[in-house]
This record gives C-alpha cells, sequence and structure tokens, in this order.
C-alpha cells in the first residue's frame, strides 16, 4: 500500500501510496505505525493529495503498550503499514474492571472504545455540539452503560442533573431494572405533579448571605450588609431564647429616637416616625398603642400634634415612652444558632433592618434597600416563592440525606432537577444554590473527596455565564468548582451548543472534551482558542460528523479518537417533532365514519388542542 517515506518533519512526515493501491478515501483518519528494528511510532492520516499521505506523531508503542509523545522519529527506510486491531486496541482501550464502555470506532468496524472510569468522572468534562448532534443522547448513553457495566456496581455514585429542558425525565427512570439497588429521583419545578416525581423545596435558613444577594438580584455592595442583618435578625426574632417582642421595641424605640433628635422639622420627623410604625409595629409601637401620661392616656399617633410654636405637644411624653423601651444590652446580641423561617419572616426582618440607624437616614442606600424590599415582596406573592415552603426545620446534613436517599434509606445515583417550569434566570440561581450547597458539604468532609458528586449541567450557557457575582461577591460559585472542586471530589459536566456564551474559566478548567458537530464559526472559532490540547485537525473532524458521532480528546483518552455513541435507553425527550404525524389527519376516514360533518373536531389529537379543534 506505501512505498516510501518522502519527508520527514518535527510533527509527522509524508509517506507516497504504492500505484494500485487501496482507495485513498478509506485512509483518512486511520492509524498508520512507522516500525524500525529498536522502535514503533504511530501516527494519524490528516490529508491526502496527489498520492501523497500527510500523517502526524502521536506516540510509541514500547513493552506492548502505548506511550504518548515521540523522543526519536522514524527513519526514511522504516517501514509503513496501517495499525492491526491489536495495536488500535492499545490506543483506545482500558483493560481493567475499571473501563466502561463509550461508544465504538466507525473507523475500526465498531471496535469498542473503553475509558477508565476515574479518567473520565473525577476531572470536569465538556460535550459540545450543534442542537440535534447527539450531546443529550452521549450524556444518557455514557450514564446507562456506567450503570450497565458487569461487575462494576456504583452504588455511591452522586450524578445530580440540572435539566432546563426537561430532557433527562425518563432516561434514567429504568435503571433499577439493571440492578435493584440503583435508583433515580425526580424533582420538578411544576404544580402538576405526579407519582413519579418530587416537589423541589429549598429551606431558606440553608441559604447564605451570597445566596440570597443572589436570589434578590442584588447590584450593589451596599446591599450586602443590608442582607447579612436581615439574616441576622431573622434568627433572632426565630428564636425561642430570646424575648423576641422586648428585642423588636427596641429597634423601634432606637430608630424613633434618633428621629427625635435630628434637625428635620417637626412635620418631617412625625412622617418618618408614622412610616416606622406603618412597615414595623408591636403591641407597643403602632399608631393605635395606648400612652399613659399623669391622668390621661393618648394614642400614639396622638401625641404628634403639632403646636403654634411647630413642637410637638406631647414631645416630653412620646421621650419618656419611646426611652423606656431602649434595652442597650440588646445593641451585642448575636445568635449564631440557625432556626426555621420563612419568606414572610424575612420580609418582616428586612423591614426593621430598614428602620435601624445605619440606613434610615442614608440616602445613599436608599435607593438599594428599597429594590431589595420590593423584590422581596414580588418574590414572596409570585409563584416562585412554592419552592421556598417548608413545614419543619431541616439541617444541610439532613436535607442533602434525603435528596441521595428515599425513605427507606435506599440511595439515589441520580438526581434529576428538572427546571423547564421556570425562567433562564430563575433557574440559574437555583442552580447555584443547589451546587454550593454541595460544595460546602463536600468541602467540611473530614475525608476529602470521600463522597464525590458529578454535577451535570444541560444547556450550560444559561447557568456559567460571566455574571455580576465576581463583581459583587468576589467568586462565581462555578468558577470555584472549577478550580477547586476536583481536589473536594465535586466534578462538572458542561453540556452546550453555544459554548461561546460560557465562562473562559470553567471551560479551561475541563479535562476531557467530547466534540459533537458544530457549524457556528463563532463557537468553532471560539473552541480553537479555549480549549485546551486542541488543534486543527480535530476542529476539522468535527465539522463532518454524523449525529451521535463526536471527537473526544482529553486525560480519558490516549489520543483524540472518533467515537460512535450508543443509542440510549430509554431516550432522552430531545428528538425533532414529528411534524408530518401532527399536520396530518385522516380526511377520508373522518368522512366514512362522520359522513357530512367537519373532520377537525374528531381529530386524534392530544388534550391540549381540543379547544382549538372545538373553536374550528
Amino acid at each position: 500500500m506505501f512505498e516510501k517515506i518522502t519527508f520527514i518533519s518535527d510533527s509527522g512526515a509524508n509517506i507516497k501510496i504504492r500505484e494500485g493501491g487501496e482507495v485513498v478515501e478509506d485512509l483518512m483518519n486511520l492509524h498508520v505505525l512507522f516500525e524500525d528494528s529498536d522502535k514503533k511510532v504511530v501516527a494519524e492520516i490528516e490529508n491526502i493529495n496527489d498520492g501523497i499521505v500527510g500523517t502526524k506523531f502521536l506516540g510509541e508503542i514500547a513493552n506492548g503498550k502505548f506511550v504518548t509523545g515521540i523522543i526519536r522519529k522514524p527513519g526514511l527506510n522504516s517501514t509503513v503499514r496501517i495499525i492491526t486491531r491489536e495495536e488500535f486496541a492499545m490506543l483506545v482501550t482500558q483493560d481493567s474492571e475499571e473501563a466502561i464502555l463509550l461508544g465504538y470506532s466507525p473507523l475500526y468496524n465498531n471496535y469498542p472504545i473503553r475509558v477508565n472510569v476515574n479518567d473520565l468522572f473525577s476531572n470536569h468534562l465538556a460535550i459540545f455540539g450543534n442542537t440535534g448532534s447527539g450531546k443529550s443522547c452521549g450524556v444518557a448513553s455514557i450514564l446507562q452503560n456506567l450503570f450497565n457495566c458487569p461487575g462494576f456496581l456504583p452504588y455511591n455514585a452522586n450524578f445530580i442533573i440540572f435539566d432546563s429542558t426537561g430532557e433527562y425525565k425518563n432516561a434514567f427512570s429504568k435503571i433499577n431494572t439493571v440492578d435493584p439497588n440503583y435508583r433515580y429521583n425526580l424533582y420538578s419545578t411544576s404544580d402538576e405533579i405526579t407519582d413519579k416525581a418530587e416537589k423541589l423545596r429549598i429551606p431558606l435558613w440553608l441559604l447564605t448571605v451570597d445566596d440570597f444577594a443572589l436570589l434578590l438580584s442584588a447590584t450593589s455592595h451596599t446591599q450586602i450588609p443590608i442582607i447579612e442583618r436581615m439574616i441576622q435578625l431573622v434568627n433572632i426574632f426565630q428564636s425561642p431564647d430570646i424575648n423576641v417582642e422586648a428585642f423588636k421595641d427596641h429597634l423601634i424605640a432606637k430608630a424613633i429616637m434618633s428621629i427625635l433628635y435630628s434637625n428635620e422639622t417637626s412635620a418631617k420627623k412625625r412622617d418618618d416616625i408614622f412610616s416606622i410604625l406603618i412597615s414595623c409595629s408591636t403591641h407597643n409601637f403602632s399608631l393605635e398603642s395606648e400612652i399613659m401620661g399623669v391622668g390621661y392616656s393618648r394614642k400614639f399617633r396622638e401625641c404628634f400634634v403639632i403646636d403654634s410654636l411647630g413642637q410637638f405637644a406631647e414631645s416630653v411624653l412620646i421621650t419618656k415612652y419611646v426611652a423606656d423601651f431602649i434595652n442597650e444590652d440588646f445593641d451585642d446580641l448575636v445568635i449564631t444558632k440557625t432556626n426555621y423561617f420563612t419568606l414572610e419572616d424575612l420580609e418582616v426582618a428586612l423591614n426593621f433592618t430598614l428602620i435601624s440607624e445605619g440606613w434610615l437616614k442614608n440616602e445613599k442606600t436608599y435607593g438599594d434597600a428599597v429594590t431589595l424590599k420590593v423584590r422581596l415582596h414580588t418574590l414572596i406573592i409570585g409563584g416562585y416563592s412554592r419552592f421556598f415552603k417548608l413545614d419543619r426545620f431541616i439541617d444541610k446534613r439532613t436535607y442533602l440525606h434525603d435528596l441521595l436517599f428515599d425513605n427507606n434509606g435506599r440511595k439515589y445515583q441520580v438526581i434529576n432537577f428538572n427546571l423547564e417550569d421556570v425562567d433562564d434566570n430563575f433557574a440559574k440561581v437555583l442552580a447555584k444554590i443547589f451546587s454550593r450547597i454541595v460544595f460546602d458539604f463536600a468541602k467540611k468532609l473530614e475525608q476529602r473527596a470521600s463522597v464525590p458528586f458529578n454535577i451535570i449541567l444541560e444547556e450550560a450557557h444559561r447557568y456559567i455565564q460571566n455574571d455580576n457575582d465576581q463583581f459583587l461577591l468576589g467568586y462565581n460559585i462555578f468558577d470555584r468548582i472549577s478550580k477547586e472542586g476536583r481536589k473536594y471530589g465535586v466534578m462538572l459536566t458542561l453540556i452546550s451548543q453555544r459554548p461561546v456564551e460560557i465562562s473562559d474559566t470553567v471551560i479551561s478548567q475541563c479535562s476531557n472534551f467530547l466534540i459533537f458537530k458544530m457549524n457556528h464559526p463563532r463557537d468553532v472559532d471560539y473552541i480553537k482558542k479555549m480549549v485546551p490540547n486542541i488543534n486543527s485537525e480535530i476542529v476539522d473532524k468535527q465539522k463532518v460528523l454524523q449525529v451521535g458521532h463526536c471527537v473526544g480528546f482529553g486525560q480519558a483518552f490516549k489520543v483524540p479518537t472518533i467515537i460512535r455513541m450508543q443509542l440510549p435507553n430509554p431516550l432522552p425527550q430531545s428528538t425533532n417533532a414529528d411534524v408530518y404525524a401532527r399536520w396530518t389527519y385522516r380526511h377520508k376516514q373522518q368522512e366514512e365514519e362522520h359522513p357530512g360533518q367537519n373532520p377537525l373536531p374528531n381529530l386524534n389529537m392530544r388534550p391540549e388542542n381540543a379547544d382549538l379543534a372545538n373553536h374550528s
């Protein structure tokens, strides 16, 4: 087949094809072996032009094993041939019980391609490709192969999927039929919960200041201390060990006293005090509270009548009454224990936060404070408040335990959060909150990385972006996990059709890549620049891939490899709509069954389309 070597460079060699040899089209992307008396060099065929084959050196076969990279190049007199099936196995197959089937080689008669479990799953993985190129099926196939692997029982696996489009609802529902030890759990954001899914709920008290900043869409650094104080107050208000009513009286009294001793006019003071009592009130401090004087009583609002001198007629009575509720011991009160609270409790705490001295008269922070107040109230009265409604206190360890185990103590290996019923911004916040909870849990384990988590982000470009987090909080949780998560056992899998929209930091930390067909020039160019260890040859390969085929490279692969992924069973719900079947109706059949009638109302339609048919 090959006549002779015509040229050798630092990275490859050119070979002349013997006339009358094989059809050259069959040689593309195959591997050849340059064999001398003392070395065997493996190269990949990259191009064929006018009977000359261009190759790129990949590594050497030494002592029956393939080693990436070469030290000595082959000589001009080396023997050149296509590698054998056994030699190809050295390039792509992991012969151990720690390897799983990834797919098959379309170039070598569907030879099985296996990868080491640690090499693939203990590193960050990125899966890119056009819509419809086979990404979702590829992910489902990989996990199904993992759980179908003979002799290997990944009982303690923790795959957490954030599914923005509901594609994986059924893909892993039958893993318990493979082995009764396997279990799958689905959490849904939909109000219409079936027996196949649980309602998604998040304990508010597990959220940090940073989480609330994301939840309330904070944009300014001045909002962070407001949120911190709000969390402190809500824990004090819900503490059974504190006289909460007296503490609230103390806060209101100090706020009123600061206004009374300000330089404002009496009318302005009255308006400010009434505003406080409208937003924050107790039995002792409300507009209708009774204040006892010497031989008479007044309602609190009646004490603020302004006399002819422009002063409060009952200023002495007001001052004495308010001063009696100030308790300096409360100023240093700190509660370290976390308590149960609701969004409504949080709103009360925020109102009391905003009347305190630090923000009451601060015009610079007034707008930021009002923004937080409006957003919190919008959350309370909106539909998303349902995700934070729990009827009992639960700590972080118990909450994670309940996510990972059923009521009988049986382990879930795959937990799917179906986020298709919330908008992208809220879905992103939920994904960040859950990822932060998992990451903090993993960091505090006594034995580092003893409970690994694999977080899978479908449509990752919706979640992992260059957001305001870095400016506001000093970090982005996905950036942090990408840089530190590996050593704590928290790994990311990114699935996206738009890698250009994903954070550069996260992509740069990925060790393995599965690249399906991509056409958009911006995405292709971005992959060339940002993906580690990629070259123009790999980029060129993915452009001509068929659906369900990808190029795999990275730590789990000895050489860049074209892989044909298996179709998973069950399939994820990611296929195109069957337009032909949905558009077509059997007019003749309807006419025979109902002569002379409009056939549209009698179509075999989905229930959601019934109103449309009847209206027609």
